[in-house]
């Protein structure tokens, strides 16, 4: 399976145009997309005054769902505020607003008591995926990370539509999924290449048996019209966000959707949105690569490494070694289940999403190398979410759902083979894993939107777009071009010269900028740069 763009956090922490009337939703053309969907630039009919006007019943959260990614009932911030957690209608299906409805699954935590006549409003987050809950990462950073945003702003967290609770796609039963994402996705020969095929198509038969009535309606435009439907009945004339991952690229397409509600914005770990399905693979398995070079670099200065010598290459041939064992055969764990190819390719990409997990990965890496692959496995299950035996969160098949309603892009064998020689080349490691993920939507039951995206907001509120150097899962390159996209005077491009999937927390010069631009709108200069 290809990499998420998960926010660094979740991966570890488990391991358009006008709205006229104020109610009229416009389509706007998908992208820079010679043949774009026709349904999406026809204009789409008002939502209905009934969902616009709804008042939310906010009550005491339980624990949040396996398919949130289960765990403890959320609790209380440092300063004792108890989270609250609702549920918003929306219309299924936007181009026919007074039909079906389906529910969204929110949580908030109320802006400090004391803040009084300073508080600001929402401040809505999406920490990425596509396919992480809202409503289960937020209470895990919160208390870390938002205290000071907190004193102003509710914060609230959301799961997107068909991810969480938020009429969530389904697709395989926990023993399924097991084995699906054990499977060899690394195909050698016509024998792997087939039975790879097969189990690509029985995934989708089994996503469109169970959840085929939401599939068509899972894309990122539905989600951000789903965005403004929030910013209505919570009350703010303006919608500020904060987007990690490809949380971006939703804020990027509520910029183009509706210019003139956005507020302030801030994009981390940017998803480049010039690029199409291939470009991003590409870019990934660079992006992944260069992390691993990274974290080789830092291993061999340790008083503990995986391989030996100073050289990284060195350390590169033993990780390759490995996977090519796992290739002919899994290791046993501690689990009394098996680690092959794929979880370990999952597992060492989890921990390079930060640097916080270089050190379970040099662990799980000597101790596989070993014959021990529990700690790759384990790593591997908190990518996926996997709620110990009780399944799985449902980020995997959501991640399959909503890549695939947003990309028309479908891939052949021959694709991929003529793809692959370029792959191996910018990494040896994941290339071959991400060339054969541009298969995932191939025999997906519904069209996908276009191409690439377009994020142009002309008219819009400065929105801060955050690149770091060292990010493995959404490369640097990628936040200027979403700057440039957005607009001049639109897209404001600050560079954080650091390793890792998310700056905020993590640098302290980024956070401070940050928190200056959503506290007091102060817009740090274009071209900022925070070492």
């Amino acid at each position: 399976m290809p990499a998420h763009h998960r926010t660094s956090r979740s991966a570890l922490a488990l391991a358009s145009l006008a709205v006229l009337a104020a109610t009229t939703i416009t389509a706007c053309d998908p992208g820079v997309d010679p043949d774009p969907d026709p349904e999406a630039t026809a204009a789409t009919p008002p939502v209905p005054t009934a969902l616009l006007e709804q008042e939310m019943e906010w009550h005491e959260c339980s624990a949040p769902s396996v398919a949130q990614g289960g765990g403890d009932k959320p609790e209380k911030l440092p300063d004792g505020t108890t989270w609250q957690c609702g549920t918003l209608k929306a219309p299924l299906d936007y181009a026919h607003p007074d039909g079906d409805t389906i529910d969204l699954a929110l949580i908030r935590a109320k802006a400090s008591a004391d803040s009084g006549d300073q508080r600001l409003g929402s401040l809505l987050f999406n920490f990425g995926g596509p396919g992480d809950s809202g409503v289960m990462t937020l209470p895990l950073v919160a208390g870390d990370e938002y205290m000071r945003l907190h004193e102003r702003y509710d914060l609230v967290g959301f799961d997107p539509r068909g991810i969480g609770d938020s009429a969530g796609v389904r697709c395989l039963d926990t023993t399924d999924m097991d084995a699906w994402l054990a499977a060899d996705s690394t195909p050698d020969d016509a024998a792997e290449e087939k039975a790879h095929a097969r189990g690509i198509r029985a995934f989708a038969r089994a996503c469109e048996s169970r959840s085929g009535a939401v599939l068509d309606h899972v894309g990122t435009q539905e989600a951000a019209r789903d965005l403004d439907l929030m910013r209505r009945v919570l009350d703010d004339d303006k919608l500020n966000y904060f987007g990690v991952s490809y949380g971006t690229q939703l804020g990027g397409v509520y910029a183009h959707l509706f210019p003139q509600n956005v507020g302030r914005l801030v994009f981390d770990a940017v998803v480049d949105p010039t690029e199409d399905v291939l470009g991003g693979a590409l870019g990934q398995s660079k992006g992944f690569q260069r992390a691993l070079y990274n974290f080789l670099e830092d291993c061999a200065r340790q008083d503990s490494c995986f391989f030996e010598g100073t050289d990284p290459k060195q350390g590169e041939k033993d990780v390759i070694a490995l996977l090519n064992r796992l290739d002919d055969g899994p290791l046993p764990t501690e689990f009394g289940r098996t680690l092959s190819q794929s979880q370990a390719l999952n597992g060492i990409a989890a921990a390079l999403y930060d640097q916080e997990g270089w050190m379970l990965l040099r662990g799980g890496l000597v101790a596989a190398l070993d014959g021990d692959g529990t700690t790759l496995l384990l790593l591997a299950d908190s990518y996926s979410q996997r709620v110990d035996d009780n399944g799985y969160a449902n980020i995997n098949s959501a991640n399959t759902a909503v890549n695939c309603a947003d990309y028309k892009d479908r891939f052949t064998v021959e694709d991929v083979h003529r793809n692959l020689p370029e792959f191996r080349e910018v990494s040896p490691v994941f290339g071959e894993w991400l060339g054969w993920g541009l298969l995932q939507c191939t025999d997906w039951p519904v069209d996908g939107h276009a191409s690439t995206v377009d994020v142009s907001a002309d008219g819009a509120d400065p929105v801060l777009v955050i690149g770091n150097t060292g990010d493995p899962a959404t490369p640097y390159e990628g936040a200027k071009k979403m700057a440039d996209q957005l607009g001049e005077g639109v897209g404001v491009h600050v560079t954080v010269r650091g390793e890792g999937h998310g700056t905020y927390g993590v640098n302290d010069c980024l956070t401070g900028l940050v928190d200056e631009y959503l506290l007091d709108g102060t817009v740090p200069k274009h071209g900022t740069v925070c070492s």
